[in-house]
């Protein structure tokens, strides 16, 4: 519960404690700790001050907005919660190092018998942070330094200065964010970054230049954040054996877009849920707010688990998108899906599947993907109840298609060429999960449905990432 102290709610009378006579033949009365249980629980308290220590360049109302509720607590319990549950909110400001909390009884002239005050003994974080770390993407690896300007403006303000260097991808930027004070989940944040990346199935390299505005909050049980970016795209040949459809893609192009994100999650937890479900949809407009790209790209990720006996748990998946060129320039490879790999349609190389042009993979307009997973304890419980448990027999079946789509057919022609030429796989291995970071996985793979182009990976398959169908 954090530290959340409480002192007796009776004050000693001035005299002292009145413990009788303390002769040989003297008693001691021992109370039962039910009864006091009981006793805190039953007693009506209010809260009259609540107090900060420590405090420095935080400025008073955005300490408000996250102890309000402690002023309703009703008794002492109610009182040791909600002043449990200020003391994650302030932490989760981000502006703070330690957040103690000590319960005591009202003290001064205007002090009522069941008067209580709460003080939260506070450190404040440093005015300049930095940090260094290392994050795993999706079969990538990064290094991470970073430094940050905690608690900028008094109100958990942010400005923070990253740069990552990764096996597949460089980056660095400058971030501000913002939280609405009160409500952590609403926050409004603005990125301007430089990010080049190397994509080896496309022989491409990719140097984007952009800048971003996003602005986040909650909805009944959803999250949304509405964002626009503007990006200055430049393209170019990884290889000098690169195809002429990867060369003719090759300079520079202007995105501008308006985005959406839409999320529902349920589970235990993001990296290996036991139960739970997740939906995520997206949105992205390109060309309406300016630029030389435009198009309309949907995609959405469906997610459900449930814990069967024995601690085994049965975990289904769809993933889906459609992207829709608009005007007479053709959809950028920059911009399209792609399929197949340890965290997607396994048994089939990284971004390995569909349309290709002399061994470099273009990606393609329309997609969907779906698996079925089983895991379950190790074999024999090694490990039980401690090391082992982060380890888990995975036993899947994928499949999916990659293509694209003559858009003046019709649904159900699309429908059609999506359900053709079905890539599937089968399969079981290994799950080691990393916290709640990412998860790695070991698999012994069976591709099947291969056709022509693509390109496989039959047999053992590593994988890590923190997204997986």
């Amino acid at each position: 519960m954090g530290t959340v102290h409480a002192r007796s709610l009776e004050p000693l009378p001035a005299s002292g404690p009145d413990f009788g006579a303390l002769g040989e033949e003297a008693e001691f009365v021992e109370v039962e700790p039910e009864a006091k249980q009981e006793i805190l629980e039953n007693k009506d308290v209010v809260v009259q001050h609540v107090h900060f220590d420590g405090l420095g360049r935080t400025k008073d109302d955005i300490i408000m907005c996250e102890i309000r509720d402690v002023f309703k607590a009703k008794n002492l319990i109610e009182v040791m919660r909600k002043s449990h549950e200020a003391r994650e909110k302030l932490l989760r400001l981000g502006i703070f190092r330690q957040v103690d909390v000590l319960i005591d009884t009202c003290q001064g002239d205007d002090a009522l018998p069941n008067g209580l005050d709460v003080t939260f003994e506070v450190t404040e974080l440093r005015r300049l942070t930095g940090s260094y770390n290392t994050m795993v993407g999706n079969n990538e690896g990064s290094m991470v330094l970073g430094l940050k300007l905690p608690n900028l403006l008094g109100r958990a303000e942010k400005v923070t200065f990253q740069f990552s260097y990764g096996t597949k991808e460089t980056s660095y930027g400058l971030s501000f964010f913002k939280p609405q004070p009160g409500n952590f989940e609403r926050n409004f944040s603005v990125n301007i970054y430089k990010v080049t990346g190397q994509f080896p199935w496309s022989s491409l390299r990719e140097t984007d230049r952009g800048v971003s505005v996003e602005y986040s909050f909650p909805t009944w049980k959803t999250s949304h954040t509405v964002k626009w970016e503007g990006v200055w795209r430049e393209l170019g040949c990884l290889s000098r054996v690169a195809s002429f459809a990867v060369r003719k893609e090759s300079g520079h192009s202007l995105k501008s877009s308006l985005s959406h994100s839409m999320v529902i999650d349920s589970r235990s937890s993001s990296i290996l849920p036991k139960r739970g479900a997740l939906l995520k949809v997206n949105q992205e407009l390109a060309g309406y707010t300016g630029g030389d790209v435009s198009f309309l790209k949907e995609d959405f990720e469906l997610q459900l688990n449930k814990q069967l006996i024995l601690d085994t748990v049965f975990s289904a998946s769809l993933w889906g998108g459609m992207l829709v060129p608009m005007g007479d320039k053709p959809s950028s490879i920059a911009d399209r899906f792609y399929l197949g790999g340890p965290t997607s349609v396994r048994g089939f190389s990284m971004h390995s599947v569909g349309p290709q042009s002399e061994g470099d993979y273009l990606g393609g307009e329309a997609y969907w993907a779906g698996g079925l997973h089983l895991y379950t304890p190790l074999p024999f419980r090694p490990g039980q109840g401690g090391f082992g448990e982060l380890f888990r027999t995975h036993f899947f079946l994928n499949a999916g298609n990659l293509c694209n789509l003559n858009y003046g057919e019709g649904p159900k022609a699309h429908i059609r060429k999506l359900a053709e030429c079905i890539r599937w796989s089968y399969g079981a291995g290994i799950v080691l999960r990393l916290g709640n970071i990412a998860r790695l996985e070991l698999n012994y793979c069976v591709p099947m449905g291969v056709q022509r182009g693509d390109r496989i990976c039959d047999g053992v398959q590593f994988g890590a990432g923190i997204r997986f169908l």
